[in-house]
C-alpha cells in the first residue's frame, strides 16, 4: 500500500519552470525545465534579429546540486551545431565539446561550466557557489563566486538578488526565489523572466543598470588618475596619422584633458610642481576608434585598457544610451568618447530589439526627428526596414542634418541603398552579398554571414563589382568593415585558437576563453570549410581595391571588447593595405569623418588629450598597437594592467615609471597658491 501510495504521489514530484527572454519590450525566446526527481530537460530557443540559439540540455544533479551528468545538443547563435557532454563518475570527471575536451580527478562532483548554456545554468552555478560558501573551483577551469547582493519583491515573489563572476568578461545577475528555483537572469539590457511576470522586465533592466553601474564606477574610480598640475610625458616619440612617421624624440604637457606643449626632445629636469611620465623612448599615438560598437555599461573599461578613446555607437536601446552618454563624458563611468547613431528597423519575424521598430512611414519619420532632437549624428538602418521606404527616410535624414548609414534591408541591394540615400554601409558582408545572392533571398536570416562562403568563386573585377564601386565613388559611400567579425564568423572552428584570439585568449576568464573555440557557421565537410577560408581571403582582397579606389573605410568590430579593435587594424594590414594607411584610418580618419580633427585624431597642441604610449613601433610591427602600457582620456590618466586585473584578466604590459610632484604649484597671478591634488597617484609604477 505504501508503494502504491509513493507511486501515485511520484508525478507531484514533477516541476516544470518557463521563462521568458524579453529584448526591447518584446518576447523573443523561452526557457522550458522539466524536472522529475533529480533529473531536468531544458528546452531553449531564441528567435532575435534572424537568429538565435536552440538547443536542449539533459541535465543529472548529485550531491549539493552539482550536475553529475550534463548534455547539450542543437544549434548556437548562427546555427552552427552544438553536441556537448559532461559526466563524473566514480572519482573522474570527462567532457567534450566544440572548445575542447578533457577529464580530471575529481573525488566529488566538480561544477562544470557549459561551453553552450542557457539562463537555466546560471541557476545552477549560483546554487552550487553559495552551497559551497561563495565561491568554488570549476572545470575546464577557473573560479565561480556567487555574491548575494539584495532580497527584494518582484511582484509578489521574495527574490535574492545573485551576482556570479569568474563565468564570462562581465558579471551575470540572476534571481533566485524563496525555493532557491530561478526567477530571472538579467542585465542592463536584457533580461529572462518567469513567464507569467514579463510585465516585470522593465524594472529588471533598471536594476540591471543599477547594479552593474555600481560595479563599473567602483572600478572607474579605482582605475581613473586625475591631477590638478600638468602632466609631462617625456621621452616619447609621436606618430603623425596624416603621415604614418614617427617624430623624434618629444616631450608632451597635459594639463586636465587638454594638450598645452608638444616639445622638441627630451626637455631635462621638470618643474617640481608637475608629474612626469617616462615613455621610455616608445610611441605615444591617438587613441583608436571603434567605428561600429554597441556600448555596455562596461565596454568603455575593455576599450580603454587597449588603448580606443573614440567609439560611434551603432545601435543600443536608446534611454540606456542616452544615461549613459553624459556619466562617460564626466569620467564617473571610464569610456571612450561616444558618437551616437539612432537605430531603426522594420516590422517582420526577423526585427533586432533595438532603437524603433516602426510599424509605418509616418512612425519611421517620428523616429528620425526623435534622433535629429536628441543630438544623434545618423541613423542607422536595419534589416526589415521595407526598402521603399529607405529614400524618403534618407532624404528627411539628411534635411534635419544627420548621416545615414546601415546594413543593406533584405529584398534590396547595396547598389539601390546608395542611390537612395545611404552615407556609409555597415559591415563588409552587407555589400558584397550584392554581389553573391539573388536579390530574393532573404538576408534577414544567416544567410547574411552563411552566403559569404559565396565570395570564394567571386571575380572582383566583374562588371557587378566595378558598377558599384563606381556607384560608391561617385556617391562618396563609406564603409564601416567590420572585417574582424566576419573573420570570426567565418573562420572559427572547434576546438582551436583562431589567429585573430591567439594574442589575448589565454589570459581571459575560462567561459569566454572556451565561448571563443568554437564553429559559428555549419560545416557540411572539408570542402566547404576551405571555401569559407577562400571566401575570407576574397573580402580581404575587397577591402584592398576600395582602398585602392579612394574609398573610405572605417575600422569597425561590432563588438565591445577592445582586442577586436587591434585585429581589426590588423586585418587591413593583412589585406595589403600599408600599415601607415591602416593606423591613419583607425585614428584621423575616424575623427575626420566625425568631423572631430579639430579636437581629435592628432597630438598637437591644444587639442584633447586622448592618446596612447606603447612600448614599440607601430609602423613598423603593427602588433605593437596590442599591449597598450598608458592610456589618456577625459582628463584621467588609465594603466591597462590597472584595468585588466580590476575584470580578472593578465595583464598585457606593465604601466611606465612615474614620479609624483614634489612641490605645490605655485600661486598664479592674483591667486592663492593651490595645493597638489592627486587620486591614487603612482611612484614609479612597474
Amino acid at each position: 500500500m505504501l508503494l502504491a501510495l509513493l507511486l501515485t504521489a511520484s508525478p507531484a514530484l514533477a516541476e516544470t519552470e518557463k521563462l521568458s527572454i524579453v529584448a526591447n519590450g518584446e518576447v523573443v525566446g523561452s526557457v522550458v525545465a522539466e524536472t522529475s526527481g533529480n533529473r531536468t530537460h531544458v528546452d531553449y530557443r531564441v528567435d532575435d534579429n534572424g537568429r538565435g540559439p536552440k538547443h536542449r540540455e539533459d541535465i543529472v544533479l548529485g550531491a549539493r546540486g552539482v550536475p553529475v551528468e550534463w548534455t547539450v545538443a542543437g544549434t548556437s547563435l548562427m546555427g552552427g551545431p552544438v553536441d556537448e557532454r559532461f559526466r563524473w563518475s566514480a572519482g573522474r570527471a570527462a567532457w567534450e565539446s566544440q572548445a575542447d575536451r578533457g577529464d580530471a580527478a575529481a573525488a566529488t562532483p566538480a561544477l562544470y561550466i557549459l561551453n553552450d548554456d542557457s539562463p537555466y545554468a546560471a541557476g545552477i552555478y549560483a546554487r552550487a557557489a553559495l552551497a559551497a560558501g561563495g565561491s568554488i573551483a570549476t572545470l575546464p577551469g577557473g573560479r565561480v563566486t556567487a555574491t548575494k547582493v539584495r532580497t527584494m519583491r518582484i511582484g509578489a515573489t521574495p527574490v535574492t538578488v545573485v551576482r556570479l563572476d569568474g563565468i564570462q568578461l562581465s558579471p551575470d545577475y540572476l534571481m533566485l526565489d524563496a525555493r532557491q528555483r530561478l526567477f530571472a537572469t538579467f542585465s542592463a539590457t536584457g533580461v529572462a523572466i518567469r513567464t507569467g511576470q514579463e510585465s516585470e522586465a522593465p524594472a529588471l533592466l533598471k536594476l540591471g543598470a543599477e547594479l552593474e553601474g555600481e560595479r563599473v564606477r567602483a572600478i572607474s574610480a579605482r582605475v581613473a588618475h586625475r591631477y590638478d598640475v600638468p602632466v609631462r610625458i617625456r621621452n616619447v616619440r609621436i606618430l603623425d596619422p596624416r603621415t604614418g612617421t614617427l617624430g623624434a624624440v618629444s616631450t608632451v604637457v597635459v594639463m586636465r584633458d587638454r594638450i598645452t606643449q608638444v616639445l622638441p626632445g627630451d626637455t631635462g629636469p621638470a618643474p617640481a610642481d608637475q608629474l612626469v611620465i617616462d615613455g621610455q623612448g616608445g610611441t605615444l599615438m591617438p587613441g583608436l576608434a571603434d567605428m561600429h560598437s554597441h556600448t555596455s555599461l562596461d565596454s568603455g573599461l575593455f576599450y580603454l585598457a587597449a588603448g580606443v578613446t573614440l567609439t560611434r555607437d551603432m545601435g543600443n536601446k536608446n534611454d540606456f544610451l542616452l544615461d549613459l552618454l553624459p556619466l562617460v563624458e564626466t569620467g564617473e563611468i571610464a569610456g571612450p568618447h561616444i558618437v551616437p547613431d539612432g537605430f531603426i528597423e522594420g516590422r517582420s519575424p526577423y526585427s533586432a530589439r533595438n532603437g524603433f521598430i516602426p510599424d509605418t512611414l509616418a512612425d519611421a519619420m517620428k523616429a528620425v526627428h526623435w534622433y535629429a532632437d536628441r543630438g544623434y549624428r545618423e541613423i542607422k538602418i536595419y534589416n526589415s526596414l521595407d526598402p521603399d521606404w529607405v529614400k524618403p527616410v534618407a532624404a528627411e535624414a539628411h534635411r534635419l542634418g544627420l548621416g545615414v548609414t546601415g546594413h543593406v534591408p533584405a529584398f534590396s541591394s547595396p547598389d539601390r541603398v546608395i542611390a537612395d540615400g545611404y552615407d556609409t554601409i555597415a559591415h563588409i558582408n552587407q555589400l558584397m552579398l550584392g554581389w553573391l545572392l539573388d536579390p530574393r533571398d532573404d538576408t534577414r536570416t544567416p544567410l547574411r554571414l552563411t552566403g559569404m562562403a559565396r565570395a570564394a568563386d567571386l571575380d572582383l573585377a566583374s562588371p557587378r563589382v566595378r558598377r558599384t564601386v563606381a556607384l560608391m565613388k561617385a556617391h562618396r559611400t563609406s564603409l564601416d568593415t567590420t572585417a574582424v567579425i566576419l573573420e570570426r564568423l567565418m573562420l572559427s572552428r572547434a576546438g582551436t585558437v583562431a589567429e585573430g584570439d591567439a594574442a589575448y585568449l589565454s589570459h581571459m576568464p575560462i567561459g569566454y576563453r572556451r565561448y571563443r573555440q568554437r564553429t559559428f557557421v555549419p560545416l557540411k565537410d572539408a570542402a566547404e570549410d576551405r571555401r569559407y577560408h577562400a571566401a575570407f581571403a576574397t573580402l580581404l582582397d575587397t577591402m584592398k581595391l576600395l582602398h585602392a579606389q579612394g574609398i573610405r573605410l572605417l575600422p569597425g568590430t561590432d563588438d565591445a571588447t577592445g582586442f577586436t579593435v587591434q585585429r581589426e587594424v590588423e586585418l587591413y594590414a593583412k589585406a595589403g593595405i600599408p600599415v601607415a594607411d591602416a593606423l591613419r584610418l583607425a585614428t584621423w580618419g575616424a575623427a575626420d569623418y566625425l568631423g572631430d580633427t579639430a579636437s581629435r585624431g592628432s597630438i598637437e597642441r591644444g587639442k584633447t588629450a586622448e592618446f596612447v604610449l606603447l612600448a614599440g613601433d607601430p609602423t613598423r610591427d603593427v602588433a605593437a598597437i596590442r599591449t597598450p602600457r598608458m592610456v589618456m582620456r577625459a582628463g584621467a590618466i588609465y594603466y591597462p594592467a590597472e584595468i585588466y586585473r580590476a575584470l580578472a584578466i593578465e595583464p598585457f604590459a606593465a604601466p611606465p615609471p612615474v614620479t609624483l610632484p614634489t612641490a605645490t604649484t605655485p600661486a598664479a597671478p592674483g591667486h592663492a597658491g593651490t595645493a597638489y591634488f592627486g587620486a591614487a597617484a603612482h611612484d614609479h609604477v612597474d
